[in-house]
């Protein structure tokens, strides 16, 4: 319902699109719970941009839909300082090649995203240089 088919013969469209949006807003709400700072960088305009987002693609589980999400947004050059440190921090503890299941990293390792720099090592991951703001 979410990923954009088309109305089934037999429904109404008006109460399909209203189930669909609040879908939508559902799993924009289970994304900000993993991904915070990302919905806190994004501020009021968090609904808005993630539904325009997600509008069309089926969900991959609230974490990888906002892993992905944070990466389109710094291919786009807008992911919010706040995004950028919260990505850098999971590519550093995380392995994730946009399909699978991510998986905690084993050997020391960084991430970077918008001028923020994150490492891991020893499992425990830590902010070096936060985003430019």
């Amino acid at each position: 319902m979410v990923a954009g088919a088309p109305v089934p013969a037999g429904f109404a469209a008006a109460p399909l699109a209203a189930a669909r949006t609040a879908l939508l807003r559902k799993r924009a709400g289970e994304v900000a719970r993993h991904w915070p700072l990302l919905a806190a960088g994004l501020g009021p305009r968090w609904p808005e941009v993630f539904l325009h987002w997600a509008a069309g693609r089926p969900g991959a589980g609230s974490l990888r839909d906002g892993w992905d999400f944070a990466r389109d947004l710094r291919r786009a050059g807008t992911l919010p300082p706040l995004g950028a440190e919260e990505l850098a921090a999971r590519e550093a503890g995380h392995r994730y090649d946009g399909q699978g299941t991510p998986r905690p990293r084993r050997f020391p390792a960084w991430g970077r995203a918008g001028g923020a720099v994150a490492v891991q090592l020893a499992g425990r991951v830590r902010l070096l240089r936060p985003a430019r703001r």
